[in-house]
């Protein structure tokens, strides 16, 4: 089994393929796509192939994906970048993948997403049933890319798409929680953010690769404990604004996810079930 894995030298990616790579079998390789040869070296020494070309170049898609069996794509163009690289990258981009993968008869697709498309909250933790509601300036294009991207995935022919909606990602150095300050700081004291680690991320997207029967399925991805504004600055070791105190929730539901389906068809369990048990271990 040949696996391709694009987006490898983003945050969840780069973190991903040593994991994927540690856990292959005899028989099993993996190949990434990266768009300069130095960015690949630490893969090759892992062991794994690299191809060099850009994730927006029908052609390096082709090379990438020939002879391949199943396909991560964890490349994503996320906050801050023009809605003309978003929706390039996260729709355009994905769906071209998708296309080269189907035409190489790559088996398996796994669409690395986002929790941010189900938009605002439902008065109970979200389900993969709930439909999307992509919005937000924060955001810009983000969430509709991914969203349409999902969609667009799922109506293919061939590869049988399996997608995985990721919530706040953070740990083993990710800058994300340190960054999350950035907008924590306007919200109420009590509003809420489901993470999960990169650990959990990883092992999440190791079952949505192998599990059979799957196809189609969207899987949350989450861990058991959001945390709020406050815990927020004082994890970052920051002082907590009075102001938050002061604000209401508009939305106490938003991006709160359910991982029940996760937990009952993949057996997902988080290894680390709160940012405090990844504190503990040492792991942020």
């Amino acid at each position: 089994m040949l696996t391709l894995v694009t987006g490898a030298t983003g945050q969840v990616g780069r973190r991903f393929v040593p994991r994927l790579i540690a856990q292959s079998r005899p028989g099993e390789r993996v190949r990434v796509l990266v768009r300069d040869q130095e960015r690949g070296e630490p893969f090759a020494a892992l062991g794994a192939e690299v191809v060099l070309g850009d994730l927006r170049d029908e052609e390096a898609l082709g090379r990438a994906v020939a002879g391949t069996d199943a396909v991560v794509n964890a490349a994503a163009a996320f906050r801050g970048v023009p809605d003309e690289e978003a929706w390039a990258v996260n729709r355009d981009a994905a769906l071209a993948l998708g296309r080269a993968a189907a035409a190489s008869g790559v088996r398996r697709f796994v669409q690395v997403s986002t929790g941010l498309v189900y938009g605002t909250g439902r008065g109970r933790p979200l389900t993969e049933d709930d439909p999307g509601e992509p919005g937000g300036e924060m955001w810009g294009a983000y969430t509709a890319s991914k969203l349409e991207a999902e969609q667009g995935l799922l109506a293919l022919e061939g590869p049988g798409v399996r997608i995985g909606r990721l919530t706040f990602v953070y740990g083993e150095g990710d800058p994300h929680l340190a960054q999350s300050l950035r907008w924590a700081a306007n919200w109420a004291a009590a509003q809420r953010l489901q993470m999960v680690h990169h650990a959990d991320v990883a092992q999440a997207l190791l079952r949505l690769l192998h599990a059979p029967g799957v196809d189609g399925r969207v899987y949350n991805i989450a861990d058991d404990s959001p945390v709020t504004a406050v815990e927020l600055h004082l994890l970052n070791g920051a002082e907590v604004p009075d102001a938050l105190y002061e604000r209401a929730d508009p939305d106490p539901w938003a991006g709160i996810t359910s991982t029940e389906r996760l937990r009952r068809e993949l057996g997902f369990r988080p290894l680390f079930p709160s940012v405090y048990a990844a504190r503990e271990a040492g792991a942020l």
